[in-house]
């Protein structure tokens, strides 16, 4: 399903898996859609005609897809335990493959540059990979399985989930810049484009919101009924997503009550006292 950014409206659904779908992405231009599913396929999308344009066949169930950043070709993670490559100038190719995990890839990205690959996996480790030949180029080992992994607007940061850890890396040498505790156990995290504070949602159903450089809780938010499973900054910052276990994708504001999307702010004004600005954090859409 796609919607409005800014909005949350309702704009097409994609029909043609026959099964879970586990992952989706768009490429930069929001031109062409991919998932991937539990029909053992990944799939891609004309994202303005809702129009299947190809499908890559599995053995598994297909959980993370990504785009490199010229959008020329596609990056799969399996429950086969393998990452592929697909160009998608080439369709009928045969996918470059890497080997390595011992268990079930949750999530897989690229580097901007399009040279390394990131993959994390059920066991329990984190991987850095040579995208031209697929030779594992480092190996980190956590005590819970990471649950998400994401890159930052700049490129320069992995954002890495686990237990109630989230953890920040450097996208060029897979090394630890910082680590922060949560309250609760996380299943995903997104860093602000201006790199001044991170959002993140797990299993106590709410979304925190904290100081990059200290780690300081700034604020928290209840409103989903389920765990948060996603969340996601916009590309301008404005606001971000959540996805949870209640069937709701929730929009919240990054500053509260300024004028965006669905979001009207009223200016209080001295000389009436009765006038208040709206503080409403995010917006509900029934998925």
């Amino acid at each position: 399903m796609i919607r409005q950014g800014d909005t949350g409206d309702w704009i097409g659904t994609f029909e043609g898996h026959k099964g879970a779908v586990w992952g989706a992405t768009l490429n930069r231009e929001a031109t062409r859609a991919a998932t991937g599913a539990a029909d053992f396929s990944a799939k891609i999308w004309d994202a303005e005609k809702g129009e299947e344009l190809q499908t890559f066949a599995h053995k598994h169930i297909v959980k993370s897809v990504d785009f490199n950043r010229s959008g020329t070709h596609l990056l799969t993670g399996s429950n086969e335990k393998l990452l592929r490559i697909f160009d998608l100038n080439k369709p009928d190719a045969e996918p470059l493959q890497f080997s390595g995990h011992t268990s079930n890839i949750r999530a897989t990205v690229f580097s901007f540059d399009g040279k390394r690959i990131f993959s994390a996996s059920d066991d329990k480790t984190v991987r850095m990979w040579d995208a031209s030949n697929g030779t594992e180029l480092k190996n980190l080992s956590f005590p819970s399985i990471p649950n998400s992994l994401a890159l930052s607007a700049d490129g320069n940061t992995i954002v890495l989930t686990y237990g109630q850890f989230i953890a920040f890396y450097s996208a060029e040498t897979l090394e630890k810049t910082k680590e922060f505790e949560a309250p609760a156990p996380v299943n995903s995290a997104s860093l602000h484009p201006c790199e001044k504070f991170f959002v993140a949602g797990g299993e106590d159903f709410k979304m925190y919101k904290f100081d990059f450089q200290t780690g300081e809780e700034i604020e928290s938010f209840k409103g989903h009924f389920g765990p948060v499973h996603c969340v996601e900054f916009s590309p301008d910052g404005e606001l971000y997503a959540s996805g949870s276990e209640d069937g709701t994708l929730r929009l919240w504001q990054t500053t509260v009550g300024k004028t965006y999307g669905l979001w009207k702010c009223v200016i209080p004004d001295d000389s009436n006292s009765n006038n208040v600005q709206n503080s409403t954090p995010e917006v509900k859409v029934e998925t």
